[in-house]
């Protein structure tokens, strides 16, 4: 059904004139005259009698009135409920305990007045059509991906380069150290399992392993962040990288260190991601706060794969 009719409909009615509800849409009374005539067509009845005093309604008019106003009404919630700034930002952080919710987190802190809607994606080929339908406003992503470019309807923004790690139990032989080379992990195991391959994260993994030689092996199930923290826990022979910036808890008796690399020091790069032609105001807000929080990347004795080096747009 027109809305338009429908509306015309209902400002006829209420002026009793096709000439005041003519002026009121802002529209010639011909114009009135012909919504009027085709909603009439549609609904198989006559809406209006004309007199002398101008337009009465027929009893099927009365009996329409109500119904057309709750059409109305209806459409107006329906338009207010995709207006930009009406909805959350909805945006995806990969996973619940890493950098990029603890980055959404910051900003809810310095932004409590923005409603937000935080998901988990799996994948930036899923998060890149999420995007893309306006599924998502905006994801935290490494790329380009190796073999996934972005589209050229997609903008990309570097917001933070996170330090690798290395958790180790409390019998593994570098669990006293300070801090470790990159080399001096060659020939220890770092298990991995919640590698998927496809992701962008296996390709990271990948390229680390291939520029300094190290062994991580992503076999066997992956359970989660308890079950791993358990198994490094009590295997000396088996650690795991974390993120500097990965929120993990563990019983005290588990003895788990967080030791930093260095030499050069692997850095996971994290970059924000949206549609270009994305209207949501707060998304706006968003790439203007994490560029003023966010350190520079690309600091001097870090590594990051070569084909992290996405567009960069200003806030």
């Amino acid at each position: 059904m027109d809305i338009d009719a429908v509306r015309t409909f209902v400002a006829a009615a209420d002026a009793g004139q096709f000439q005041e509800a003519a002026a009121e849409l802002a529209v010639t009374q011909q114009a009135v005259s012909k919504r009027i005539a085709a909603l009439e067509r549609e609904l198989g009845v006559r809406l209006f009698t004309r007199t002398p005093r101008g337009a009465e309604l027929t009893i099927d008019g009365q009996a329409f009135l109500p119904h057309a106003r709750e059409l109305l009404r209806v459409a107006e919630r329906a338009v207010a409920s995709v207006r930009p700034g009406s909805r959350p930002l909805r945006v995806d952080v990969l996973a619940s305990r890493g950098a990029a919710a603890g980055l959404m987190r910051g900003f809810h802190r310095a932004h409590p007045e923005i409603d937000l809607d935080v998901v988990m994606l799996l994948g930036i080929e899923t998060a890149v059509a999420s995007l893309r339908s306006g599924t998502i406003d905006a994801t935290f992503r490494a790329v380009p991906a190796p073999g996934i470019p972005l589209p050229d309807d997609l903008e990309s923004v570097r917001v933070l380069d996170e330090p690798l790690q290395l958790l180790t139990g409390p019998a593994h032989a570098l669990a006293n150290a300070r801090s470790v080379t990159v080399a001096q992990l060659a020939g220890h195991r770092i298990w991995m399992p919640g590698i998927v391959p496809g992701t962008e994260w296996a390709a990271y993994y990948d390229d680390l392993v291939a520029e300094f030689g190290l062994t991580i092996e992503a076999t066997g199930p992956n359970f989660g962040s308890d079950a791993l923290l358990d198994t490094v826990a009590d295997t000396p022979a088996l650690a795991t990288f974390m993120g500097e910036h990965t929120r993990l808890v563990w019983p005290v008796d588990h003895g788990l260190r967080r030791i930093p690399v260095t030499d050069p020091v692997p850095v996971y790069p994290h970059s924000l991601v949206w549609h270009r032609d994305n209207p949501h105001p707060a998304l706006a807000t968003l790439r203007a706060h994490l560029a003023a929080t966010a350190p520079a990347p690309g600091a001097p004795g870090t590594w990051t794969p070569p084909w992290s080096a996405p567009r960069r747009t200003s806030p």
